[in-house]
């Protein structure tokens, strides 16, 4: 050990324990690379040789097979963190400073911690102070050269992969119904039933012209569909049972059915909570599109085309607008809004009196359809459509009882079977452009019943409104 290292190591420094971090990148490397396991672990004698003793060296060695690109899943970095910003560290471990972080964020805030509470850092190469100007610098300019060398590590991966994509060669896992002959190029699922039920789901959509009635035509039929197990055991082998609507989604944007080569049709992203998240990426976005590149069950056209109907049949996808009114006389689907949280409503139809009656519920996605709805009624006059209560905001009023809710809810609706609509809905189920159904009270209060997440809840205002309505001799007749 050299002397001016040596120098470093002060009985204040003495007076703490010693922590020595060892990681391994992935389980391969732990189970393969035992020598750099070994080294690491070796540093205990370093410690030893400064002056600690051997009890108070404390090894933490529960990130082994995680990477350091991040410190978000490493339990054993934040707890080594902790023990330097409490002051309880002399000294920190480490064969060099790709094992501690390879992310220049985490890499500076140990260093940062580490300068104000004196603990020392020491790698293979020596002892460093991140105190003093010089020894900081220098751990700063190998944190940056151990970001950079991952970064060129995956260029060059990165790059050898986007070589062999664009000539089509890239071997990738291929969709139920295509598989890799002897030679290596793709071809169908010799086995004749794969390929018929491959073949009638594309015939399905095609005559349904959508994914759900897709999925009530084969289970009507009991049409049970093939899975390959990808991994673990029975590798290989095929599972058949009832689709789903997901699974039919997945199949009829596959542009490996229509015979085409595709590479870069989702990247990574980081989510709020950091954690890596697959993106969709749009067509024209691709990286590398080589149409009939092998056989198919459609060509390229109908493939498109199945496109431009999976896009028309959206109505609730985050950004759209909503579509053209489709059958039926509901004619807001797709365009209604909560007024309390923004979810996007639906209609809904329900038989009541002998005829169907379109009800806009709240939807909302990943989560269970809430229960409220907003009623649709024959009007005065024997004309169809009207609302009866428009959706507005959550007043102070929205914690009272259920019962008492449930019962106040019955009267508005009674009431608004009385009552004529007032304009603004009328405008709206009528498509024109009218003033908002949601602010129509001299109050500004919202004459609509309160968004109480999953029930509907009339305001002192409509309550007012709906019983000067009810007064009227053209409401009474």
């Amino acid at each position: 050990m050299p002397t001016e290292s040596a120098l470093k190591v002060d009985a204040d420094h003495l007076r703490r324990d010693a922590f020595l971090y060892v990681r391994q990148s992935s389980l391969r490397q732990v189970f393969e690379n035992t020598e750099s396991t070994k080294r690491q672990y070796a540093l205990r004698e370093r410690a030893v040789a400064l002056g600690w003793p051997l009890e108070r060296v404390h090894v933490i060695d529960s990130d082994l097979g995680l990477s350091g690109a991040q410190a978000s899943d490493r339990d054993g970095f934040q707890s080594l963190v902790t023990e330097v910003a409490l002051g309880h560290a002399g000294i920190v471990l480490g064969l060099e400073v790709s094992r501690l972080a390879r992310n220049n964020a985490d890499w500076h805030r140990l260093l940062e911690l580490a300068a104000l509470s004196r603990t020392l850092i020491l790698d293979e190469d020596g002892l460093y102070d991140p105190s003093h100007f010089n020894d900081r610098l220098l751990l700063g300019l190998k944190g940056t050269m151990s970001e950079a060398e991952l970064h060129i590590l995956k260029s060059r991966l990165q790059g050898g992969i986007l070589n062999k994509a664009r000539r089509g060669e890239l071997e990738m896992p291929l969709p139920i119904g295509l598989v890799y002959d002897g030679a290596g190029r793709v071809v169908l699922d010799p086995d004749r039933q794969v390929q018929d039920t491959v073949r009638l789901l594309f015939e399905a959509f095609e005559a349904a012209g959508s994914a759900c009635a897709v999925v009530r035509r084969l289970r009507a039929q009991e049409v049970l569909f093939p899975r390959r197990i990808r991994r673990g055991i029975g590798k290989g082998d095929l599972l058949w049972g009832l689709i789903d609507h997901s699974r039919v989604l997945q199949i009829l944007h596959n542009p490996r059915y229509a015979g085409a080569f595709v590479y870069g049709r989702s990247r990574m992203a980081c989510n709020a909570q950091l954690r890596p998240v697959q993106r969709s990426v749009k067509q024209q976005d691709w990286k590398v599109l080589i149409r009939e590149a092998h056989a198919g069950y459609i060509d390229w056209q109908q493939f498109e085309r199945n496109q431009v109907k999976l896009r028309q049949n959206l109505g609730f996808a985050p950004g759209e607008r909503g579509r053209m009114p489709r059958e039926g006389n509901g004619l807001l689907q797709g365009r209604v809004l909560c007024g309390k949280c923004g979810a996007r409503m639906r209609v809904h139809y329900e038989p009541l009196g002998g005829q169907l009656r379109p009800d806009i519920p709240l939807l909302r996605r990943g989560r269970a359809p809430s229960r409220q709805t907003v009623p649709s009624g024959p009007r005065s006059g024997g004309r169809r459509g009207g609302w009866r209560v428009a959706v507005g905001d959550r007043g102070a009023g929205g914690n009272r009882g259920r019962a008492g809710r449930a019962g106040r809810d019955r009267a508005a609706h009674r009431a608004g079977r009385r009552a004529a609509p007032g304009a603004a809905a009328a405008h709206a189920l009528r498509g024109r452009a009218g003033p908002s159904p949601l602010r129509q009270g001299g109050s500004g209060q919202p004459l609509g019943g309160r968004c109480a997440r999953g029930r509907l809840e009339p305001t002192p205002a409509r309550t007012r409104h709906l019983a000067a309505t009810a007064r009227t001799p053209a409401a009474r007749g």
